[in-house]
């Protein structure tokens, strides 16, 4: 029905078709292929990287206002691009097209939030020790970043790594998930048109062990910005700290979510039907353990089953669908185990809990599992799919005691009508963000940072901003 997607490499100004080392990109929807792109390998890599460093000093002696008008051409480039774009991500992601229009539309906000920040990027005067001196603080670009994305929302992280590098007077290479290249291509595409200066921004396809290792281990990249699994977060840290290199790093989750008995129960379905339909829970922040009133639980579990029974996988082009796919096969497959070993330790599966057979597209049945304990990996691991655990709980010490009892702290979320609850519930989960009576979706001018093993550092608002600058302190005597 559609030709085959292309892809060319980006560097220093110039698109770069190469036909070595294909990688074949997937539509997971249909398991059927949607092209290749090519592994641009160490030597690429390297130009990448060389163009980046050699454009950054000019880069950054610009005023801040004259990069934010780049910043303006790219986003109302992705405006106008908008439909094609959208149609790449719903299928090489698998993602419903309403959402990857949503994905489209954010980072164009996104660009055009942080162009905001031209003249609000500020230093410090800070008073001396001694007669006559002055000390100032000054905001400085970090040099050259690599910015490494999951294929997860692979269009907004581009820009999410993008904005705040390149405002503050970075330059970039970018590498794609290779799962996800395409609609990477489509944003350089948007650059060359933007005329943004040749160097500034890079972009080179490849695996991990290809080009993400030679740019975590590059002794000219001056900070890595990355997102992805906990497991390679902690390769990358490793590699990085050959060179000390600075980093920025949003890693893995396992949200709980904690409804008491006061709750508005309609509410908290529905906020937790959407963290599971969303991307197909494909997404590190959304709730993964439910934590319910043992009062309210049986009640709960069922309005949940019930909500969950309505939802319609298909299509992700079809405004039919309620649900789109995995990513890949070997995401069903690992699904499939989780829940396998699971019900093999006395879990019960509630609804759901499995996937659609090889070749018949990757997508996997909206699940609740229940009686779970120690020992299952569903409750220990990452699940990142459309699965909930739910168990039930005596009062709010006792979900939070439970909330916490894990390696990951990136989001949390509480669902009661009681203040002091919620106040004590924020006061005590350890976790970099908790939500309160909504769904776990973060806002661009607020801060996007996990603790323990989800990740070091942050994106969004004034923080993320901060993330890629250093700080120069001048000491002037009169």
């Amino acid at each position: 029905m559609t030709s085959s997607l292309q892809f060319q490499h980006f560097i220093d100004g110039q698109f770069i078709a190469s036909a070595d080392n294909l990688i074949d990109v997937i539509n997971p929807a249909t398991e059927q292929s949607l092209g290749a792109a090519p592994d641009a390998g160490a030597a690429l890599t390297d130009s990448a990287i060389g163009a980046a460093r050699a454009a950054q000093d000019a880069w950054a002696a610009q005023p801040a206002i004259a990069r934010a008008q780049y910043l303006r051409r790219i986003a109302a480039g992705i405006r106008e691009a908008a439909p094609q774009i959208a149609n790449v991500i719903a299928r090489e992601q698998g993602k419903l097209l309403a959402l990857a229009q949503l994905e489209v539309g954010l980072a164009a906000e996104y660009l055009d939030y942080y162009a905001e920040w031209a003249r609000r990027i500020e230093g410090e005067i800070i008073s001396s020790d001694r007669p006559g001196e002055n000390m100032f603080l000054f905001r400085r670009p970090m040099g050259v970043v690599a910015g490494i994305l999951p294929w997860n929302f692979p269009f907004f992280m581009i820009a999410r790594k993008v904005a705040p590098a390149l405002i503050t007077g970075n330059t970039i290479v970018i590498k794609p998930s290779e799962e996800t290249p395409f609609c990477a291509y489509e944003f350089a595409r948007i650059v060359e048109s933007a005329g943004l200066p040749p160097g500034v921004f890079n972009l080179v396809n490849g695996l991990g062990s290809t080009v993400g290792q030679q740019l975590v281990t590059s002794a000219a990249v001056d900070m890595i910005s990355f997102t992805g699994s906990s497991g390679a977060g902690s390769t990358i840290m490793a590699n990085a700290a050959r060179n000390v290199t600075k980093l920025s790093l949003e890693l893995g989750g396992k949200a709980p979510s904690i409804v008491l008995a006061d709750a508005n129960l309609d509410l908290a379905v529905a906020a937790l039907r959407w963290a599971k339909t969303m991307n197909t829970g494909q997404a590190c922040n959304c709730s993964e353990r439910v934590y319910v009133q043992r009062s309210v639980y049986e009640r709960f579990c069922e309005q949940l089953r019930a909500d969950f029974a309505t939802i319609r996988m298909g299509d992700p082009l079809a405004e039919s669908s309620d649900m789109g796919s995995l990513i890949n096969r070997a995401a069903v497959e690992r699904l499939t185990r989780q829940v396998d070993d699971a019900r093999g330790k006395g879990a019960e599966v509630l609804i759901g809990g499995k996937g659609h057979e090889a070749g018949a597209g990757c997508f996997f049945e909206p699940t609740i599992l229940i009686n779970t304990g120690p020992g299952m990996d569903v409750l220990e691991r990452e699940i990142f799919g459309p699965m909930l655990l739910i168990e039930p709980v005596d009062d709010l010490d006792q979900a939070i005691a439970l909330s916490n009892d894990s390696e990951y702290g990136l989001t949390s979320s509480i669902f009661t009508n009681d203040l002091n609850s919620a106040m004590r519930a924020v006061s005590r989960l350890k976790f970099g963000e908790t939500y309160v009576n909504r769904e776990n979706f973060e806002a661009i001018q607020g801060f996007h940072a996990g603790v323990r093993r989800s990740g070091i550092g942050g994106a969004d608002g004034k923080h993320g901003l901060y993330e890629y600058t250093h700080t120069q302190v001048a000491y002037i005597q009169s």
